[in-house]
């Protein structure tokens, strides 16, 4: 799972495996390590109770919960991308949840086996 923090907007890309493990387990996880018991957790977990798309942020972990209907809906859907503005103390924050594809143009160093086919790579486009 990837996680793009880019002002005040949260963006998580999913392969096709996390998105089995968040049908089928209810969240996904990753971390960031920064040394000896200091890391950043990301995770993106289905809630029964929730009625939209937020995230939070405590003890170094960011959350984002999204309604477990929608959640298992996507998983199983052709449906790219989720998206919810979450109002944050006066601000707005964008969080987007994405399937990820494979790029069009082979990255050295980067394994996307496990990413979704690009739609636009059947029609010969690259990048």
């Amino acid at each position: 799972m990837k996680l793009r923090i880019k002002g005040a907007t949260l963006r998580l890309r999913l392969t096709q495996g996390e998105i089995r493990a968040l049908h089928e387990g209810g969240q996904v996880e990753e971390q960031v390590p920064f040394g000896p018991n200091v890391s950043l957790v990301y995770r993106l977990r289905k809630d029964g109770a929730a009625r939209e798309i937020s995230a939070s942020y405590r003890g170094n972990v960011v959350e984002i919960q999204v309604p477990a209907a929608m959640a298992d809906e996507w998983c199983v859907n052709q449906q790219v991308t989720l998206a919810q503005v979450q109002s944050a103390g006066g601000a707005d924050l964008d969080i987007t949840l994405e399937k990820d594809f494979a790029c069009l143009a082979p990255r050295a160093g980067e394994d996307e086996s496990d990413n979704f086919a690009h739609p636009d790579a059947q029609r010969g486009k690259s990048c």
